[in-house]
């Protein structure tokens, strides 16, 4: 190592030997022209580099590795990722812009929902309260619009005409028809019948609310008529919809209790909607 030492140094110092008299052989007052002066440059430079690689050696004992530095390529590389980086990070800040929109939407929609749930509820807490005290419940839940004095008019013709309007499809007029005939003629035989009729235009709507509500008024007292069980089922898939399977179950065991006879089709239907609400076996 010491004499690796010794041979550099001896070349440094010849090299310095050899570069100084050509510096100083040059007549101060006679300028070089460019091209010398560059290579003049050029020496002086080599000359700075192995100075400093000797002295380095020198103090470390270490080899040397001399890289030219190259900071333009550097810094335009750096710029590269600096604005592949911005990129990226506008993209992202815009994911988020987008994400945390939907998610105010989402909670506007569900402060919404909720609002309306809460309404629903309260419009239904009395029917589920008596609902639950036993079997005559129905008959005492029927808390729609107070009906009116009865009017003039005939009713036979009045409910024709709103079944008229049912088979043909009009489920708008159809509901007028039969709620105006359930608060025009409220001691008619007709009455419930239409009741049930309404409810059914009701649900058609998903108006499950005021379809139970009808329901329930259709089924007071447990009339022994063929649309009655079915009214019975109907009125079970609406507290399914509105979320009162347990209220639902026991409208269906009230179902076997009243109407152990109805038909096949009816208990069919009955069947799938306590398997949707769950009901004990």
């Amino acid at each position: 190592m010491r004499v690796s030492r010794l041979l550099l140094t001896g070349v440094a110092l010849a090299v310095l030997a050899a570069a100084g008299p050509a510096v100083s052989q040059t007549p101060m007052d006679d300028p070089l022209d460019a091209r010398d002066a560059k290579r003049v440059d050029r020496m002086e430079k080599v000359v700075r580099e192995l100075r400093a690689i000797v002295f380095q050696l020198r103090d470390t004992g270490k080899p040397v590795t001399v890289e030219p530095a190259d900071t333009d390529a550097r810094i335009d590389e750096l710029s590269g990722k600096l604005n592949d980086l911005g990129e990226t990070l506008r993209k992202v800040n815009g994911s988020l812009e987008t994400t945390t929109h939907d998610l105010d939407q989402e909670r506007r929609e569900n402060a919404a929902l909720k609002a309306q749930l809460q309404a629903l509820g309260q419009r239904l807490d009395a029917a589920e309260q008596k609902l639950a005290a036993g079997p005559a419940a129905p008959a005492a839940l029927a808390d729609g619009p107070a009906p009116a004095a009865a009017a003039a008019g005939d009713p036979a013709k009045d409910f024709a005409k709103a079944r008229q309007l049912m088979l043909a499809g009009d489920y708008d007029g159809a509901e007028q028809a039969f709620s105006g005939f359930v608060q025009a003629y409220p001691d008619s035989p007709k009455t419930q019948e239409a009741s049930y009729w309404w409810g059914k235009t009701l649900s058609v709507r998903a108006d499950h609310a005021d379809a139970a509500k009808a329901y329930i008024g259709a089924i007071r007292g447990w009339p022994q008529t063929s649309w009655a069980p079915d009214a019975v089922v109907e009125l079970a898939r609406s507290l399914v919809a509105l979320k009162k399977p347990a209220d639902a179950c026991q409208t269906l065991a009230e179902l076997n209790r009243r109407y152990p006879k109805a038909a096949a089709s009816v208990a069919s239907r009955a069947a799938a909607v306590r398997t949707q609400a769950k009901c004990a076996a």
